[in-house]
């Protein structure tokens, strides 16, 4: 007894002097601290890829807040195309409307949901066992279904699917990117993104230059008649009209053209990054520690502020970066 007592204590050691050793990004030097806060008056509770749940279970959008409220039993899903989508764990489905808040949609679809989007009378969606769905809203009928890959553990930040001209591409679970025609009701292409075991879904996607632009947490996919594949270990990323941004865990911010050529990287060693956003001319970045790092667009220059911060869900909305009830403004 005494002997595990004391491989015990000795692990335990071990384990506390390598914690209180981790390092953290210190900056050399700061710039005034940042002055620019406002309260929200509400704590966000849940985010999705598109809005955030207030404790009052009313919703944030990127722009705004939306005077609608969630029941308590149903977690936020996405703001999509006028509606606001929540859902049980079980598959209870609303969609409730912005501008008309007497009009509500309701499907019981039994299991599970991961992401969805809504485009006229179409409802894609993507479940937890990462099969896809395409539903009409008007008379509830399933329109298509596809099965792909098994997705064993995911990111919290979920993609939602995307409608286009007459498809619907799904950012799957299981870092793919799923084609399907609408009217044909048939895959069109399927392409992997990454293929690691683990936390690998698509976490950003856009379309750029009319081309597919998927990202997982370990790579980032552009994809027209040909594709281009860049590894990284991604946090954020961001689109300026002109490049795409990366914030990795390696601490580095990374500037791309739409064909993942590389621009430009700004290295800050042991950082962590809980944010990223590019307006005007400018790149904000949000750093854990409790730093706002400002860089020109070119990556040629930047400055560090100190923020207050404290720890809790991170929303990026147009003005800046809402953590619990208030905006760290970047306007």
């Amino acid at each position: 007894m005494k002997n595990i007592l004391v491989t015990s204590l000795s692990a335990a050691l071990i384990l506390f002097s390598g914690c209180s050793s981790k390092k953290v990004f210190e900056p050399e030097v700061t710039g005034s601290s940042w002055d620019k806060y406002e309260s929200i008056g509400e704590d966000i509770i849940d985010i999705t890829s598109t809005s955030a749940l207030l404790d009052n279970r009313k919703i944030l959008a990127k722009d705004a807040k939306i005077d609608i409220e969630i029941a308590e039993n149903y977690r936020l899903i996405a703001n999509t195309d006028g509606w606001i989508l929540s859902a049980t764990i079980d598959g209870k489905l609303k969609l409730q409307s912005i501008l008309d808040k007497n009009k509500v949609e309701e499907f019981d679809l039994k299991k599970t949901i991961a992401s969805a989007s809504v485009k006229d009378d179409n409802l894609a969606v993507i479940f937890a066992d990462n099969e896809l769905g395409v539903y009409s809203i008007s008379s509830k009928e399933l329109l298509l279904k596809e099965t792909v890959g098994d997705a064993l553990a995911i990111d919290s930040r979920i993609a939602n699917p995307y409608f286009v001209g007459g498809v619907v591409i799904f950012p799957t679970l299981d870092g793919k990117v799923t084609i399907v025609n609408l009217e044909s009701k048939k895959r069109l292409r399927t392409t992997i993104v990454s293929s690691e075991d683990k936390f690998n879904n698509i976490l950003y996607f856009n379309i750029i230059d009319q081309k597919v632009i998927a990202a997982t947490a370990y790579k980032i996919l552009s994809m027209d008649q040909k594709e281009a594949h860049e590894k990284y270990e991604i946090r954020s990323v961001a689109y300026n009209g002109e490049n795409l941004f990366l914030a990795t865990k390696q601490g580095e911010i990374v500037s791309l053209t739409p064909n993942l050529q590389l621009n430009a990287k700004l290295k800050f060693p042991f950082a962590h990054f809980l944010g990223l956003i590019t307006k005007d001319d400018k790149v904000y970045i949000l750093e854990k520690e409790g730093y706002l790092i400002v860089a020109s667009k070119d990556l040629s220059s930047y400055t560090v502020h100190s923020v207050s911060l404290d720890e809790g869900f991170v929303f990026v909305t147009d003005k800046g970066f809402v953590v619990n009830d208030e905006l760290i403004s970047i306007e």
